[in-house]
């Protein structure tokens, strides 16, 4: 199924204006938390866009549950986290717990969409890796809240690109897809993620 042409226009207008935001370092200039207000705002915005857009709910659901979970291959960006802590730009609380968590759920993509499964298989190996993502996503949001609270220059390396694009365009896809991907399986016979 092609993409409907308002939502091709929608995520690329989204997409560049992120990264106009990240290039200008528009975010740096706003309070800490408001970096994170505004990824509640989009994760919301992009909910009830799902939620009450007939046609982008129809779109979404008619694309095989595994491509949503192939989006979030994009978690390998953990190893980025990882190495802006060995340079001392982002701080171990948030770094090493989110980096390590965010590879693992990356790493685990293409075993639960790839190897060959029993369709009970592959359903339960979606729901569990869909659990691990969703809470190893809410504990990184968590996390980098308190750390914010404390001291807004914490995670300022969020300001900037390539990691400005986390917070006002990625993760709010991370934690919409998440949602999907649970309604789905709790609606879909399994017989359906046969492959």
């Amino acid at each position: 199924m092609s993409t409907p042409f308002a939502i091709r226009l929608i995520a690329w207008a989204w997409l560049i204006s992120a990264l106009l935001l990240g290039r200008t370092q528009a975010l740096g200039r706003l309070p800490g938390p408001a970096t994170l207000g505004l990824t509640l705002l989009l994760t919301s915005g992009l909910w009830i866009a799902y939620a009450r857009a007939a046609n982008f709910r129809t779109w979404i659901n008619a694309l095989d549950l595994r491509s949503l979970v192939l989006l979030h291959s994009t978690r390998l960006v953990g190893y980025y986290f990882l190495l802006l802590y060995n340079r001392g730009e982002l701080p171990y609380a948030f770094a090493v717990p989110s980096g390590w968590g965010e590879m693992l759920v990356a790493a685990l993509v293409v075993p639960v969409c790839f190897l060959p499964l029993s369709v009970r298989h592959r359903h339960r190996a979606l729901t569990i890796w869909n659990v691990i993502g969703f809470t190893e996503i809410t504990l990184a949001f968590i996390t980098a809240t308190r750390l914010t609270l404390e001291n807004p220059m914490a995670l300022r390396a969020f300001a900037t690109l390539p990691l400005s694009l986390l917070p006002i365009f990625l993760s709010p896809l991370i934690l919409v897809t998440h949602l999907i991907i649970y309604q789905r399986l709790q609606r879909e016979n399994p017989a359906a993620l046969a492959k």
